[in-house]
């Protein structure tokens, strides 16, 4: 190289580059080390996860730490791990490597107090390469020292900070996870909130501690977010501790049906309450061990939502049930062309045929005469939604109605735009219009705990109620719920719904309900048309009650 000119040789994808640098002057130029880019090798992947496995089993942290890309924090999780667990004799064996990827599994012994018990458990590495010098790390994350951790998540063995329960239904009967597994992280979450409520005595257990646990996000006002909140895990028991009884609302046989019509289904969610009192009565999903989507989705809607944008409509006199109501093909409002499913229009129709067709022109063409926090308002006074205050024992998302104005506005009047609903959300819509007032769900009893359950600001006219009812018992009689709800009786009603979702090829199908004193929220992802998919979904649990 001559007079400080600089060249770059790339030696093959993923093998090595080589940057000469040239000094200023003549003379002769220095090569540096040559720095490595590009995916690591296998037998770099290797080297890696060998070295890295046998610092952390012989308890060498520093030195595991170093081996990562990530050395504070992965410093902070090993040694908080080696420090908290009690785990001794652990040993680490890696598996078959997939590319970057290497699952390994840990065997080892929980000791605490003179008990000892064995734990064993898969996890999984990747190794990256670091870009300044090409050196080959372990990629560090949470779940490399346990696949249930996430950022400030412990493993800890010690005495249980809450007291096992024997969480039971309204009957008696025992509900557990393995019968019921969408129960899953409600029975810990239960046990979270009520376990030194329910007289039982802590055992040892490890535990997975979260950081963000639904107790600690309950202790400030200002932090809580119950839709996000995760409970503790207990991973082994050394000594079971006594549980103590913890009487809950729902009902064990409709919880079987939920576990079983959602197991048939992909990603389907389901949830009954009692409207006369609020009471949850089953819960589940087809996903039983993922995240609670019955209780702490956030989905739009989709025109399950027409039912609270009708209340609205019809106490401001801007719709009557059978007042002629425009419902052409399209509507423009604040700059968007809106359209009915298949560009469908009623012609000289009512209100009535235009909720029961669900044609969305019919309520986008009233956003002019609305104020942008119209919508808001309703939801949050009258059927209690999207004010962060429920409190039905564990966990929940109580629904979003952002204010918006504009095109964002026209569409959450049909459940789109930053609308966002759940299951249970849909379930107690409809229990609101069929008693005529918002009861917040819930599954224990407000006398264990003393808490307040959430009221709404107001109570809906009783002529508005009974035009809802109206509308909904037609929709389910001669509308778009006709299936689904033929041969139910006369005491029932329903509304469809189905939510555009961007990157997905269907929508995502919902269905909102009443039959007698049972209320149902429903949907199923990407399952296209609310009455083919969670339609059939409610109509089986509406059978399966007694």
């Amino acid at each position: 190289m001559l007079g400080g000119a600089a060249a770059v040789v790339v030696c093959g994808v993923g093998v090595a580059a080589y940057s000469l640098i040239g000094g200023s002057g003549d003379g002769p130029t220095v090569d540096e080390k040559p720095v490595a880019a590009g995916p690591p090798t296998a037998a770099e992947v290797r080297a890696t996860t060998r070295d890295f496995l046998a610092a952390w089993e012989k308890g060498d942290v520093t030195g595991a730490a170093a081996l990562t890309d990530d050395r504070t924090t992965a410093k902070t999780a090993l040694t908080a791990y080696a420090k908290d667990s009690h785990l001794t004799k652990v040993k680490l064996t890696p598996g078959k490597r997939s590319g970057a990827k290497v699952p390994f599994s840990v065997t080892s012994t929980v000791s605490y107090e003179g008990t000892n018990k064995p734990f064993a458990y898969e996890s999984e590495l990747t190794v990256v390469r670091r870009k300044h010098d090409g050196k080959t790390l372990v990629g560090w994350q949470p779940s490399v020292v346990h696949p249930d951790l996430k950022a400030g998540d412990r493993l800890v063995t010690g005495e249980a900070g809450d007291p096992p329960i024997k969480a039971v239904d309204r009957d008696g009967g025992e509900l557990t996870k393995e019968k019921y597994p969408s129960l899953g992280t409600v029975l810990d979450s239960l046990r979270e909130k009520f376990g030194d409520k329910a007289g039982g005595k802590a055992g040892v257990e490890l535990r997975v501690v979260r950081k963000d646990s639904a107790k600690e996000a309950e202790k400030s006002a200002t932090t809580k977010d119950d839709a996000k909140a995760t409970p503790d895990k207990t991973l082994l028991t050394l000594s079971p501790g006594t549980p103590g009884t913890l009487k809950t609302t729902f009902d064990a046989s409709l919880q079987a049906a939920a576990e079983k019509e959602t197991g048939k289904r992909k990603q389907a969610s389901v949830v009954l309450v009692k409207p006369s009192t609020g009471e949850i009565l089953a819960a589940a999903n087809s996903n039983p061990t993922g995240f609670n989507i019955a209780f702490q989705g956030s989905l739009a809607p989709g025109s399950t939502m027409k039912v609270v944008t009708s209340s609205l409509l019809l106490e401001k006199k801007l719709a009557g049930v059978d007042k002629k109501h425009p419902c052409p093909k399209y509507v423009t409002y604040g700059g968007w062309k809106f359209q009915n499913d298949d560009k469908f229009q009623i012609k000289d129709g009512t209100f009535r045929a235009s909720f029961a067709r669900s044609c969305n022109t019919a309520f986008i063409s009233q956003a002019k005469k609305l104020q942008d926090d119209s919508l808001t308002k309703q939801a949050q006074e009258v059927f209690g939604l999207g004010r962060d205050n429920w409190s039905i024992g564990v966990p929940s998302f109580d629904g979003a109605i952002p204010v918006q104005s504009d095109a964002q506005m026209g569409a959450s009047l049909i459940g789109q735009g930053g609308v966002r609903m759940n299951p249970l959300n849909m379930a107690s819509v409809a229990a609101t219009v069929k008693s005529g007032e918002f009861k917040q769900p819930y599954l224990v009893s407000p006398d264990i705990d003393k808490r307040t359950l959430a009221t709404a600001p107001r109570k809906m006219s009783g002529a508005t109620a009974s035009a809802l009812r109206d509308l909904m018992h037609y929709t389910a009689v001669a509308g778009t719920a006709v299936k689904p709800m033929s041969g139910l009786g006369s005491d029932m009603g329903a509304k469809t719904g189905s939510a555009e979702v961007d990157n997905q090829k269907k929508p995502n199908g919902w269905f909102t309900a009443y039959r007698g004193d049972l209320a149902a929220g429903a949907v199923v992802q990407e399952g296209g048309h609310g009455g083919d998919s969670a339609g059939p979904l409610v109509r089986a649990m509406f059978l399966a009650a007694k």
